[in-house]
C-alpha cells in the first residue's frame, strides 16, 4: 500500500502599505505565498504549486500576483526599511 497526496503551507512574506485595488482605501496588505507539496507516507517531497497574492487587511479582497510582482514588491518593503526602520513619520492630528 502507497499513500499518497498533497500539503499546503502559508508563508506571510511582507506587510506593506498599499492602496487597495478593490475599496480604494490605504491599508495595510500582506504579502503571501502558497505553495503546495507532494507527500508520501506523509513525508512533503518536492513543491509542485507555488501562487503569491496580497490581501487587503481593510476590506479582505485578495489580489493574486505573479513571482516576479512579488519579488519586486518584496524588494520595495526591503528598501524603504532599510531607509527608515522606524517607519514612515507620522503628522500630528489637528481637529
Amino acid at each position: 500500500m502507497i499513500i499518497f497526496g498533497t500539503k499546503g503551507y502559508l508563508y506571510q512574506l511582507a506587510i506593506l502599505t498599499l492602496v487597495c485595488g478593490h475599496c480604494g482605501n490605504p491599508s495595510a496588505h500582506t504579502l503571501r505565498k502558497r505553495v503546495t507539496k507532494f507527500t508520501l507516507f506523509f513525508v512533503p517531497l518536492f513543491p509542485f504549486s507555488t501562487k503569491y497574492s496580497t490581501q487587503c487587511t481593510f476590506c479582505g479582497a485578495e489580489q493574486k500576483l505573479t513571482k516576479e510582482q512579488a519579488e519586486q514588491l518584496q524588494a520595495q518593503d526591503a528598501g524603504t526599511q532599510q531607509a527608515n526602520p522606524y517607519g514612515q513619520p507620522q503628522q500630528p492630528y489637528r481637529p
